[in-house]
């Protein structure tokens, strides 16, 4: 008898309590009340595989009241608040086969821990009854387990790492612009990002990231740079945007393209390394290393168009401008819960540039401190379905003044070009208010303002004066509808309508010409607009293809350059 049950003994308790809570028709069972509700064994293997388990044990069978009167005296099955059995419903064969399975556990338990005495030769006698009706489901139940452990096993030997999770995406796009000026300075081009996140956890709560990336963007024109500021055009050429000496306009610029050439060049390099952890149930630290910005370390963007591999195509409908006013590397922050549907965050980083004021440089003018860098905070309001914001930022630039990778490029605030090597310095206040309701679960209307006051003080990269000291006033809005599952569940549309950034004012007419307006003007000649449509086809959990197109009304604000039209085809593979 012993080596009968120690045959048939194969599964523990837990596993069986689990198996019980995914079976689908265990009525008797009222699983609703079970108190794991931990699921581990997949769905797939409680189907009914056999004729014979369709077949009930009814509540007045000899079995059912045999089994019933083991669980009670032994407490073969737990789960219940009581642990009763409960047996006021049929069961079918299989479920049935799966509490004997339980029952044959705990006596084999018994007589293993030498308290044998408490069972009685009647119970063991029923036992086997009991094994020899039920031979087949136990059989089946005996095969699926041993199926399950086969599989645990597999992924426990080949599983990365017991603390770190691998994970990243690949993003592609089809693209090209066309219209009067911009279709012969543009062609169709094909570009990719690929980035492998390695997270790892030490307590379950925090996250260590190393990011590997490698890209091959290039930007596309708004215009034809040969057009000279007399007639139109783009103006001074920025510093920054020198990196790409074809595209004089950053308001085509596709959403995931890193900044610079040098991040485009298709090398491997690290991209993000950061920390974040739960100091306590309402405080979260954000620790960067790597490129990072206000909504990397606690600032929430509040827009459903948000994820680089599966949001908007553009840069600008991404989200506020503000929160990008200049390559940020080095820094920390913090998300602090005031109450449940008020959350403060704030922090600092510093300005990522590789000549002068950059975190990782020791000069005079540099470091995390006396180089550049952005101070943040936010508070955003959460209730219900709406969703609002109010972020303030400071900022001091020694180069790049504030290139936000939006708008035109006036609005940059950056007094180098080409001919001139070093920028003036420039510090600035921003302010932005964002909010997004979701007025149905399929329909959610949002958008942003943000403002910038800059200060161009009159000194250049390398400290020589320059006589450029002036105020410029930047705005930028947008309005955003999003229409999750369109169509089909995990699809997203979405529209766009806004101005990316432009000058409005500026306080003298010498840091006017500075930045690059024209004729004389002191704010951006005419006023453009942004116009976005896209449409996300989720095809499955790991891959989505979305079309979509922007169109540019007067690129760089001004008339007389032509619109431009921004036709893409993302392609995204997020695993």
């Amino acid at each position: 008898m012993h080596k009968l049950l120690g045959n048939s003994l194969i599964i523990s308790l837990a596993i069986i309590s689990n198996l019980l809570l995914l079976t689908k028709n265990a009525l008797a069972f009222e699983p609703e009340r079970l108190t794991n509700k931990k699921t581990l064994i997949p769905e797939s293997i409680a189907q009914v595989n056999s004729v014979s388990q369709l077949a009930d044990v009814q509540p007045t069978d000899w079995a059912f009241i045999a089994l019933q009167s083991l669980v009670e005296r032994y407490g073969c099955i737990a789960g219940y608040p009581n642990s009763t059995y409960r047996g006021n419903r049929p069961l079918s064969r299989y479920e049935f086969a799966a509490g004997l399975n339980a029952c044959l556990d705990r006596v084999s338990e018994l007589i293993t821990t030498a308290t044998s005495e408490l069972v009685t030769k009647e119970d063991l006698a029923t036992l086997q009854k009991l094994q020899e009706e039920f031979a087949a489901e136990l059989a089946t139940l005996r095969g699926k387990v041993d199926v399950l452990e086969v599989r645990s096993a597999q992924l426990e030997a080949n599983q990365f790492s017991t603390t770190t999770k691998l994970n990243g995406e690949v993003i592609t796009h089809v693209a090209d612009a066309f219209g009067d000026d911009t279709s012969s300075a543009n062609n169709t081009i094909l570009t990719y990002r690929v980035r492998l996140n390695f997270d790892t956890s030490f307590t379950g709560s925090d996250r260590l990231r190393v990011r590997l990336q490698a890209a091959n963007f290039r930007l596309l024109s708004a215009g034809d740079p040969n057009i000279d500021n007399s007639t139109g055009g783009f103006g001074a050429s920025q510093r920054y945007a020198s990196a790409f000496p074809d595209a004089f306009s950053d308001e085509a610029r596709l959403l995931p393209s890193p900044a610079s050439e040098g991040e485009n060049d298709s090398n491997v390099r690290i991209h993000d390394l950061s920390y974040n952890f739960p100091f306590n149930d309402k405080l979260n630290i954000y620790i960067a290393a790597g490129v990072t910005d206000p909504t990397y370390l606690g600032a929430d963007p509040i827009s459903p168009f948000s994820e680089f591999a599966t949001g908007s195509i553009s840069n600008f409908a991404n989200s506020n401008p503000i929160y990008y006013p200049m390559g940020q590397r080095g820094g920390a922050g913090l998300s602090y819960t005031i109450t449940d549907s008020l959350v403060l965050a704030g922090g600092y980083v510093g300005q990522d540039v590789n000549d002068i004021g950059g975190p990782n440089l020791p000069g005079s003018s540099s470091g995390i401190f006396n180089g550049g860098y952005t101070a943040f905070g936010q508070l955003t309001y959460y209730s219900g379905n709406l969703t609002a914001g109010l972020v303030y930022m400071n900022t001091y630039t020694p180069q790049f003044g504030i290139d936000t990778l939006a708008g035109s490029n006036s609005a940059k605030v950056s007094t180098g070009d080409f001919s001139t090597p070093f920028d003036d310095r420039v510090s600035a206040n921003h302010y932005g208010f964002i909010a997004n309701y979701k007025l149905s679960d399929r329909f959610q209307l949002g958008g942003w303002v943000g403002y910038t006051n800059a200060r161009v003080l009159g000194t250049n990269t390398v400290g020589d004066r320059t006589g450029n000291a002036g105020d410029v006033k930047v705005l930028n809005y947008a309005v955003t509808l999003a229409f999750p599952d369109l169509g089909a569940k995990g699809n997203l549309g979405g529209l766009v309508f806004g101005m990316q950034p432009k000058v409005v004012d500026t306080s003298n007419d010498r840091v006017a010409e500075a930045i690059g307006l024209p004729d004389g003007r002191r704010s951006d000649r005419d006023t453009g607009f942004h116009i976005e449509a896209f449409y996300r086809f989720q095809l499955n959990e790991n891959v989505s293809v979305t079309p979509g197109f922007f169109w540019l009304t007067a690129p760089n604000h001004d008339e007389r350059n032509s619109d431009a039209f921004i036709g893409v085809i993302r392609t995204s593979f997020v695993f």
